[in-house]
């Protein structure tokens, strides 16, 4: 019975402060990663919501894309004309 109070003892006073040190670790850990993550969103969201005007540029890009081509095509026929 003697033995028993003693693992008792040792379990109430070695093992059990120990384990919550550990899980305090973790607990300190995932509240960092949580923050971490608010974070990230808070960060995604705003990028988000900058994107908006992209598809309108995309098409302003398209449009100037063209018209380059066609002026190069010209000015190459006009030289080819006079080199040929």
């Amino acid at each position: 019975m003697t033995l028993w109070w003693i693992g008792n003892a040792v379990l109430l006073f070695v093992v059990l402060p120990v384990v919550i040190a550990l899980l305090n670790r973790v607990l300190a850990a995932c509240e960092r990663i949580r923050a971490a993550t608010d974070a990230i969103l808070e960060g995604g969201v705003e990028l988000a919501g900058q994107l908006e005007p992209v598809p309108a540029v995309l098409a302003q890009t398209d449009r100037t894309i063209r018209e380059v081509a066609v002026g190069a095509t010209r000015y190459a026929g006009s030289v080819a004309k006079l080199l040929g």
